[in-house]
Parts: C-alpha cells; structure tokens; sequence
C-alpha cells in the first residue's frame, strides 16, 4: 500500500462535479503549484529553510476531551511518514514555496481520525457535489482524489484575489532575475579575469581561421610549460604585444546587499536568522512577526479541521506552541526563573523547561513565598502566626506548597 492509499483509503475520485464552486470574486477556484525556481535559489532557499527549521521545534498540544488521543499522535508521528518536525517543517517549506499548505485527516475505516498529513498536489479545485464543496486533488502520478472542504486544512500566505488559495510568489519575480543575472555575471566575470593574458594585434589582415592558428601557435611556442627561458619572441606578423594585468573580479557589494534586502524583505527575515548569529532581542522580533502567526495560523487550521463547532464550543482545540525562552540570555532565564517560581506562577518541572532540563520527580508542585505583607501594615509588628485579617507573614514561616490538585501543605 503506497503513501495515497495510506491517505485516501476511500478515496471519492470518482464524484461527477456539478462545475467549481462559486465564489464571491468570480475567480475560478483552481490552484496550481508553483515552479521550482523559488526554492532553487541558494538564498531564498536558506530563507525558507529558516523558517521551516524554526517552525518544526513548535509543540502540538491538544485541550477538551475529545481526540485527546490525538496528542500524542501530533507530538511523534502525525503521519506513519513523517515524524512531527518532518510534519511541521514541511507544511512550512510548502506554505512559503507555494502560499497554499494542505492539510487532510487520514482515517480509518470506520472514520476516526488516525493522523494529518501535508500534501503537495499538482493542482486542487474547489468543485461542487450533491451540493457541498468538494477540494479535487491531483497529482504528479496522475492519481486523483476529492475530499470534503470543511475536512481539509488549507494555510495560506498573502490571500488576496482568491476566495480559497494563496497568491502566487510574482511579486518576487524581478528579485530573482536579478539574482539569476549576478550569478552568471559572477562566472563570466571569473571566468573572464582568470582566462586573458595577453592582448596582441596582427600588422596584416588575414582570414579568420588563420587568427586562430597564429594564437594557437603564439601560445605554444611562448606561453606553454615547455618555454622555460622567460622571453616571448614574435616576428613582424604581430605589431604589438601587450600583457594584460589580471585583477580578481569583485561582486558589486551595493547591488548584491539590495538584492538580500529584497528577499529579506519578503521573507520577513534577516541575515543574522539565516545564519544563527540572533540575540535574544532578534529572535523576539522574528518570533513576533514570523513564527507566531504561522503557528496561530495552523492551530485555527487544524482544530477547525478535526472539531465540530460544538466541540470547538466546549473547549477542544489543537495549538501549537513554542519555549520563546530557548534564546534568551542566562541572565534573562535566571531572572525569569527566580521571579516566578516564588510566586506560584512556575513549578520545578517549568523552571527545567525553560533550562532544557530534564524534569524531576514531584517537580508539578508550586511554591509560594510567605514573607510578603500587605502595604497598609508596613511598620506594625506581625507575629509569626498571626491570624488576623490582613496581618503580615514573617519570613520565618515556611514555604506553602500547592498540589495540582489545589491543596496546600507545610514544606
């Protein structure tokens, strides 16, 4: 059984459609996957590549009753093909390829679902069956199936003329010839500065076949290994020889930084993303504007996808989040983990995550500093076991600890 049987094990690739289905902009509802040239690109590749790798270290969470099994299915294997960072960081490389990331349930016979997987068709239209929308796929293998529209995940980028896919990326189009063109000037500009030693001018007009065979001649008999006195003779048929000082080619360093800025630009990145080299400011600046809205973008997809709106009603919802304090400073992870902890706001097992610490055992406890006193009994005397409405709480005392289960009890 191949990867489509896998995915469609009722596959409606036989529904006879009504025509596509009608949309608001009178567009015809067809999307057609993007040529290649995008992510052929070494830099608008590393831009993607980015994006993608930052996005598959999100983490599925589900909450509410229903799917629940589904948790751990999203956090390991979504899909008997890919692990979750495969998942994530395909669905991710093929929004920003394409703008149009989908996004079906693999189920089982009886219709449970068992998994998600991206897919990568060739072209999708939104047809009408028996009155519903229906997403008709087909693919490189000429396979074809069709699945309902509120069953299918679509996540798109810059959704503008189109009631149900993503534009295109022509907007880029100028960029990328320009980077075509620096490329190939580079090589010839290389080639050319590497090749060229020698600029001679014959006294005589001669044929053009015989201009090759004095060069081929003057090279051998003056330029090959094989002269090893050091001099260049020529007879009258040259009236001047002259050596050609070789400089290395430089690339123009204001047209190549314009053409960065460009993709960066698009791909709302920096080159310091793209290499690692962010502070924690950075990073907060590209988890803002970049990962955070993929990552709200794909749990809106995926709950919509999996719930009824009577179980999205009751609370069940999928949602992919991140440790946004990974790159921040010891000072900042130290500061943040203090603060909290003796507030009650983190538990021991929180503060190992925000250090990349394995957790430890009876580490889901909260602690509470009892030292504090309230503002208007600041000067008065407040003894260790005051009871007292708004007394203070010497410093003495010890720690409360709090159960996740809301008791408290002497630590």
């Amino acid at each position: 059984m191949g990867v489509f049987e896998t995915i469609f094990r009722r596959p409606k690739s036989n529904i006879t459609p009504e025509g596509y289905f009608k949309m608001l902009n009178g567009y015809t509802p067809v999307f057609t996957s993007a040529p290649e040239s995008i992510y052929e690109m070494e830099l608008t590749r590393a831009a993607i590549h980015s994006f993608a790798n930052m996005c598959s270290k999100l983490k599925p969470e589900i909450s509410g009753s229903a799917y629940k099994n589904l948790e751990k299915i999203l956090q390991f294997r979504p899909n008997p093909f890919m692990d979750t960072a495969k998942f994530l960081y395909r669905i991710a490389t093929i929004l920003s390829v394409n703008n149009t990331a989908f996004i079906v349930p693999i189920e089982d016979d009886m219709g449970y679902i068992m998994g998600y997987y991206p897919l990568l068709p060739q072209k999708c239209e939104v047809v009408q069956y028996e009155g519903r929308a229906y997403l008709r796929y087909t693919f490189g293998s000429g396979q074809k199936a069709a699945i309902e529209f509120e069953r299918v995940g679509v996540v798109t980028n810059y959704q503008y003329a189109d009631d149900v896919f993503g534009s295109s990326n022509a907007a880029l189009n100028p960029t990328m010839q320009l980077i075509t063109t620096q490329n190939q000037g580079i090589i010839n500009g290389v080639k050319n500065s590497a090749s060229i030693r020698f600029l001679a001018k014959i006294a005589n007009m001669i044929k053009p076949e015989d201009i090759t065979k004095e060069r081929q001649r003057f090279t051998e008999d003056n330029l090959s290994s094989e002269n090893n006195s050091g001099m260049i003779i020529y007879d009258a048929k040259f009236a001047d020889i002259k050596q050609i000082d070789s400089k290395p080619f430089t690339v123009n360093a204001l047209q190549m930084q314009q053409i960065n800025e460009n993709v960066f630009t698009y791909f709302g990145t920096n080159t310091k993303i793209l290499q690692n080299s962010f502070t924690e400011d950075e990073w907060n600046a590209y988890y803002e504007g970049k990962i955070e809205p993929f990552a709200i973008r794909l749990s809106l997809v995926m709950s919509n996808m999996t719930y009824t709106p009577r179980e999205i009603a009751h609370g069940n919802a999928i949602t992919f989040t991140a440790n946004r304090l990974q790159y921040a400073s010891n000072q900042t992870k130290l500061s943040i983990s203090t603060q909290l902890f003796d507030r009650g706001l983190l538990n021991r097992n929180g503060v190992m995550d925000i250090w990349n610490m394995a957790h430890v055992e009876g580490g889901d406890k909260y602690y509470i500093r009892k030292e504090y006193s309230e503002v208007n009994q600041l000067g008065k005397e407040v003894t260790p076991n005051a009871n007292s409405e708004g007394s203070g709480i010497s410093g003495n005392d010890p720690a409360v600890v709090v159960d996740n289960d809301g008791g408290g009890e002497e630590d």
